[in-house]
């Protein structure tokens, strides 16, 4: 897992530094998955820029048995030499219905994001922990990423 992220986030800077990138688009849709410690998600993803810092991100995730619906609020910044490449912050709530039951999440989330020139492709990558609450108990999975393939709207 551990070379997974490192690789990811390799890429994403190595893109960053060799391709003549685009700083914002508007809209993206396409494809979203949520891994780390237990299952992985996988469905369709998309994020909305209310403004060039704020945006709104949505996923409607599906693993074996299980659905999960996420919301984050995102607040992004540049960063400096590297166009295209954002990073950003945020929270946001979370439901996962599974089979016998649901629960509430509270995620907060730390990624980059890049958006390739010429290209209508962004890609995302996050660190999302969540807080649970099942059942008057609750639970903390820190090892939890995101990984967002998305087709970008300008």
């Amino acid at each position: 897992m551990k070379n997974l992220v490192l690789t990811v986030l390799a890429v994403i800077a190595f893109s960053a530094n060799t391709m003549n990138a685009q700083s914002s688009y508007s809209t993206a849709v396409g494809l979203g998955i949520d891994f780390g410690d237990g299952s992985t998600f996988v469905g369709p993803s998309a994020k909305f820029f209310l403004a060039e810092e704020h945006a709104l991100e949505a996923d409607i995730l599906f693993a074996d048995g299980s659905t999960l619906i996420q919301g984050f609020y995102e607040y992004h910044g540049p960063i400096t030499g590297a166009d295209g490449l954002k990073w950003y912050a945020g929270i946001g709530p979370g439901f996962n219905l599974f089979d016998g039951g649901s629960n509430f999440l509270l995620r907060p989330i730390v990624g980059l994001d890049f958006k390739i020139n010429d290209v209508p492709l962004a890609f995302s990558f996050d660190w999302r922990p969540a807080m649970i609450f099942f059942d008057g108990d609750s639970d903390f999975e820190a090892a939890r990423f995101g990984l967002g393939f998305r087709y970008a709207f300008n």
